[in-house]
C-alpha cells in the first residue's frame, strides 16, 4: 500500500476532514496511476476523490473500539523511527 496513506481511525485528536481528503486523493492517485489527471479526466478524478472521502468519513464515524485512542505524536515518532531504520539498511 502507498506509504502516504495513514491510518486515520482511533486517533487523538480525531482525524480531520482534510486528512480524510488527502488520504482519498492518495488512494485515487495510486489506483488511477495519475499524479495529476489531464483536463479530460479531471472531473471524474476529483469526483472519485470526493466519493472516497465521503465513504471513508462514514466508515470512520461508524467504527467502534474499546481500545483507547492512539496519540498522534507517539505514532509520528514510531513512523519516523521506522523510516530511519529502513533508510539506514
Amino acid at each position: 500500500m502507498c506509504r502516504n496513506i495513514k491510518t486515520l481511525f482511533n486517533l487523538e485528536p480525531p482525524v480531520t476532514e482534510e486528512e480524510i481528503r488527502v488520504a482519498s486523493l492518495q488512494y485515487v492517485r495510486k489506483v488511477s496511476g495519475f499524479h495529476k489527471p489531464s483536463k479530460v479526466n479531471e472531473a471524474v478524478f476529483l469526483a472519485a476523490v470526493d466519493e472516497i472521502a465521503t465513504v471513508s468519513k462514514n466508515l470512520l464515524n461508524s467504527l467502534e473500539t474499546k481500545v483507547p485512542p492512539r496519540n498522534r505524536i507517539e505514532e509520528a515518532a514510531k513512523v519516523q523511527a521506522r523510516a530511519v531504520q529502513r533508510l539506514s539498511t
